[in-house]
């Protein structure tokens, strides 16, 4: 199997625009950090919606992914963020190699 490519897109509620923003950078930073299997792990703010945010990952593969998914740090996060947000949208990818 392929990197896997998963693209995280989040929709903050206005009100916790800059909590969440900071949980997104702590995840982030404690990813890059803690996470090996991880080749990408970009933040991208949205310049056309407001309060939105997509994680562009790439991991070695879906183990890899699974293992940070199950870290301290990501659960956490989910915890940090649960209740403060519009909507979230997580395609996971497969990258071919053609």
């Amino acid at each position: 199997m392929e990197n896997i490519i998963v693209i995280a897109k989040i929709k903050i509620k206005p009100e916790f625009e800059k909590e969440v923003f900071n949980e997104l950078t702590k995840l982030h930073k404690q990813t890059h950090a803690n996470d090996s299997g991880c080749i990408k792990y970009d933040l991208h703010k949205d310049i056309e919606e407001e309060n939105t945010y997509t994680f562009i990952e790439t991991w070695e593969s879906e183990e890899d992914l699974k293992i940070h998914e199950n870290k301290s740090h990501f659960k956490e996060f989910l915890v940090n963020i649960e209740g403060k947000l519009e909507s979230v949208q997580i395609n996971k990818l497969e990258k071919l190699s053609i």
